[in-house]
């Protein structure tokens, strides 16, 4: 059997007392789309700066495509590409003239690299700028040539810290292209650290990470299956005793999530007849909605993002589609 392009078994990580990742264990198989969903803090960064041979870590092992990171950084470099958040690109210089650069760091000279970097600015569209100053390129088109830089030496696995951040949105629907596109040309694997619960979607596999600790692994069909068909979401002034009433006298499932409570029952609308009839005095609203990556987010997270999207019902109103 193949070895995985990521192989991370037991990996914690500290900074003095600071304890930034937590036993976490996680596969990646080849020619995967991977994404590290958490907030800023989660310990993305660190897990990338451990796969990156940037530091070790603490406790456990990370390898890439079979090899240690650890124990032999000089091969799994090779194997790697990196998108930082901000572009590695130097503004003064020309966009081939920052690709000849990278070449150069692995190596690579003569018709090889000049072959190279033109299948590379074709592939992505920024040929006719290849002569121009990055520093006179939009953000969407800086993004895609850092993007030709990550790739020039031909890596097996694709490194992305949220390489998004400060994109409109066309400029992220062009880069999302660019990346499938390589997908399906050179099979790299690519794991993609993110926030972004849309961009978490597109990945074929998603790891939620909350405080240093994977606490959700799976496609994101598979999550939001775990949660049921259909979720009830509910506003009270005392959720924790609303949660309490509701498990005394139903006995469903209940999970507190920042301030609201998670019902799933087996017919939400059903159960949320009989709820308003007992509790209807400590329910300021209500919300049915098929789960969402986000709702699986909150969930595992612990944390709550703005109000969810569904059919709100409030105390004495009736069903209402937002949108």
């Amino acid at each position: 059997m193949a070895d995985p392009a990521v192989d991370i078994q037991g990996v914690t990580h500290r900074y003095g007392e600071h304890t930034a990742l937590r036993d976490v264990s996680l596969r990646v198989e080849a020619g995967r789309l991977y994404g590290l969903l958490g907030p800023n803090g989660s310990g993305k960064t660190t897990l990338f700066r451990i796969l990156s041979t940037l530091m070790p870590p603490t406790d456990g092992t990370a390898r890439v495509f079979g090899t240690d990171t650890t124990l032999d950084p000089v091969a799994v470099r090779q194997a790697l590409g990196v998108v930082f958040q901000e572009a590695a690109l130097d503004g003064g210089l020309t966009v081939r003239e920052n690709l000849r650069f990278q070449g150069a760091l692995y190596r690579l000279r003569g018709a090889a690299l000049q072959d190279r970097i033109d299948e590379l600015l074709a592939r992505f569209d920024v040929a006719e700028r290849a002569d121009d100053p990055v520093e006179e390129l939009s953000g969407g088109l800086r993004r895609r040539v850092d993007l030709a830089r990550g790739l020039l030496h031909r890596p097996r696995l694709l490194l992305l810290d949220e390489p998004t951040t400060g994109l409109d949105p066309a400029a992220r629907r062009s880069f999302w292209r660019a990346l499938r596109r390589l997908q399906e040309a050179e099979g790299t694997t690519l794991l993609m650290a993110t926030h972004l619960m849309d961009e978490a979607e597109r990945c074929d596999r998603v790891g939620i990470l909350s405080e240093g600790a994977l606490v959700a692994d799976g496609s994101p069909a598979t999550l939001k299956g775990k949660l049921g068909e259909e979720t009830l979401w509910l506003d009270a002034d005392e959720p924790r005793a609303l949660r309490d009433r509701i498990e005394a006298q139903f006995g469903v499932s209940t999970r507190l999530v920042g301030a609201r409570v998670q019902v799933a029952p087996p017919d939400p609308p059903t159960f949320l007849a009989s709820l308003y009839e007992a509790f209807g005095e400590y329910i300021q609203s209500a919300t049915i909605r098929t789960p969402t990556l986000e709702d699986v987010f909150m969930v595992h997270a612990g944390t709550s993002p703005e109000a969810p999207r569904g059919r709100v019902l409030a105390r004495g109103g009736s069903p209402d589609e937002s949108s």
